[in-house]
Order: structure tokens, then sequence, then C-alpha cells
């Protein structure tokens, strides 16, 4: 995967006749989880105005995303997971899903590793108290929500650096499931080396169960979730460019059309 950095021409390129951007969320019982993903959609809007944006979730909320193509008819999209590293969601999920509609369709890399979401990461520690000079004995957690899949681990795993290099603290990556360390046996380990005061960085796009139990099991400061983060909204538009353009290693380089 390509890593780009993205520039002010985000908000300013034209979009007449673009495909559409189909965000698609996790879903979520959770009811602050839609209205902060609505809300991040109407940032993307405001960024880039005349550009379709659609939203569909693979669970749990409607309207979900077979429901969000078939509307859109023989219409075409890009499908940018709101998901922060790969995994079967991003790999077969999302694919399987898009395949089956009659709608064409390419679909974009997750939002992670980048480092927008470094950005965000820091600006709501930030926001939660972190000091502008961090102290020798601080480090980080950095809680996501986990996958089986090892390349989702190397994902956030990556993002966990390039946080460690912003901050100039250890951050360890954990995980609410699925993965290992959790969240309480990193806070464990990181203080067993020394450091006494220990921060979580909440690493979700949106409040749910998952970010509500990380950063409980904070000893210090715990960060919100990413949100509605203007750096957000610049990397969905990011991740679209990306599958619009193959040179720059979008996901997806065909367009992909269901089979009769």
């Amino acid at each position: 995967m390509t890593v780009m950095t993205v520039t002010g021409s985000t908000s300013t390129r034209a979009t007449g006749g673009a495909p559409a951007l189909v965000a698609v969320a996790h879903g979520s019982r959770d009811p602050r989880a839609l209205s902060t993903v609505s809300a991040l959609l109407d940032r993307v809007r405001a960024l880039r105005p005349g550009l379709p944006v659609h939203l569909g979730h693979i669970e749990l909320n409607e309207p979900l995303l077979p429901d969000t193509l078939a509307a859109l008819g023989d219409g075409s999209a890009v499908l940018v997971p709101l998901l922060l590293s790969r995994g079967h969601h991003v790999k077969r999920d999302i694919p399987d899903m898009a395949a089956a509609s009659p709608a064409r369709t390419r679909v974009a890399a997750p939002l992670g590793p980048h480092p927008l979401l470094v950005d965000a990461l820091h600006a709501r520690l930030l926001e939660a108290g972190w000091p502008t000079r961090a102290p020798r004995d601080a480090a980080v957690v950095l809680a996501a929500a986990g996958s089986r899949d090892p390349d989702s681990g190397t994902d956030t795993t990556r993002t966990a650096s390039l946080l460690a290099a912003r901050l100039g603290v250890p951050v360890l990556p954990a995980y609410a499931s699925a993965s290992s360390p959790t969240v309480p046996d990193a806070l464990r380990t990181l203080t067993s080396r020394g450091h006494r005061r220990v921060a979580v960085a909440s690493y979700f796009t949106a409040p749910g169960r998952f970010a509500t139990e990380s950063t409980a099991a904070a000893p210090w400061i715990a960060s919100s979730p990413l949100g509605t983060h203007p750096a957000m909204a610049h990397l969905l538009l990011h991740r679209y460019d990306e599958a619009m353009n193959p040179i720059t290693g979008g996901a997806s380089i065909r367009w992909a059309t269901a089979t009769p």
C-alpha cells in the first residue's frame, strides 16, 4: 500500500460526474456510532461539494451496504471502508457485497495505517490532557478492535510505531477482542517496565462497546475515538482518490460488476 501526503487539493477537486463515495462502516448497537459517522460524512461533503456521499453498514445498523448499493442501480461507486486495518471485512465481506450488487464498484484501501490517523490520534490525546512535553515515565497503549487476520495486526503495529515517533514515548498496540495482548495486559506490561503514566489512545472510528471498555481501563488519561476529526474526512477522500487512480495504489483497479 502506498502512503501519501494529502494536500489541500482534496477539498477543491472537480466532481462533475464522479462515482459516488460509499463509506462502509461496521455498525454498532451504540447510537453514538451512527451519529458520529453521519457527522463525519457531512465533513466529507463540505470538503468535496457535489460529490455524492453515501453510507452503508456491514451489520447492526441501517442502511446496510447491500441496500445502499442497490439504491445506486447500475451507477458507479468507490467503497471506502471506515476500518483502520486489513482484515476479513476488508478482504471478503465488503468485496463480496460489492460483487453481488448491480453497481459498478471499486473497493478502496482501509483507512490505516496512514500519517493522517496519527494526526487525529495525537490531537485526541492532547484533548484528553496529554502534556506538550511528555515525561520520561509516560507511555501509550494503542487500543484497537482486534482481528484474527495477521495483516490487521501488522497494520495496527505500524500505526503504533508512527504514533511513538510522533510522541517520543513507547506505544504498545493492544486489542479489545480476537487478538493479544489485551488492553489490561498491555497496561501491565508498560507498568512493569517502569512507565508510571500510561495513557490509552482510542483507535476506533466511533464510540462503541470496545472503545468504552478500552478507555475505562486507563489508569491515567484516555482519548476519545477518532470520530469527526478533520484528518478523518481528508483521509476518506484520499482513499477515494487512490482507488480512482490505479497509479497511486488503490485497492481495486477494475470496475467490478455483479455476475449475472
